[in-house]
């Protein structure tokens, strides 16, 4: 049994390089990219999907649930991190880096705040796996959601340095069990060259 942590399919928002709303949906690349995805976890052997409940994230989870006739359990501790008034602002336009360490988003999480929440998540996903009587738990969530869980929360053990950017519908797979090895990280094989990822971390 195994942790399979999955970034939400490209929007175009991460196209064009904007912190997006929270209503953003996923572009065409992006329904692509979630098929393609669905097809690689098919046979992988996955039981429960838990899902953060931001648009982009359900549509990402939907073929696979589809495919292997389950639910998707949804929790808005696992969306993204929230930039608050910047939501809708390209990048480029963002006065400061958005992704600073000591950047506040106005009307949205600090780091501190967004790292209290992913905490609270991974400690949901982890009770949620330790229920799971077989097979694996797919967690659909966000890029810098899956950046502050293996950065916190996960035991890092490859010779090369964690990814600071993880690719759209990229699957990392974790050990069940504390320290919660990685296994595989932000590994895109499923997707053809045309749907590669191409865009922004949020």
């Amino acid at each position: 049994m195994s942790i399979v942590l999955v970034r939400h399919g490209e929007t175009e928002g991460n196209a064009t390089r904007v912190l997006q709303p929270a209503h953003t949906p996923l572009n065409a690349r992006g329904m692509r990219q979630a098929e393609c995805l669905a097809e690689r976890l098919r046979d992988f052997g996955i039981t429960q999907i838990v899902c953060s409940d931001l648009p982009r994230a359900q549509m990402t989870a939907e073929p696979i649930a589809a495919r292997l006739g389950l639910a998707v359990e949804i929790t808005p501790l696992l969306q993204e991190r929230n930039f608050g008034d910047l939501r809708g602002t390209p990048y480029a336009e963002v006065q400061g880096d958005p992704f600073g360490a000591d950047f506040i988003p106005p009307n949205g999480e600090s780091w501190p705040v967004f790292h209290a929440r992913v905490a609270e998540a991974f400690a949901y996903v982890a009770a949620m796996r330790a229920k799971l009587a077989h097979g694996h738990l797919l967690v659909v969530t966000h890029g810098l959601v899956c950046r502050a869980i293996i950065a916190r929360h996960v035991a890092w053990t490859a010779a090369e340095p964690a990814p600071e950017r993880f690719h759209n519908t990229s699957v990392t797979i974790l050990a069940p069990v504390p320290p919660y090895t990685v296994h595989v990280s932000n590994c895109a094989k499923h997707l053809t060259p045309e749907d590669l990822p191409v865009g922004g971390a949020a």
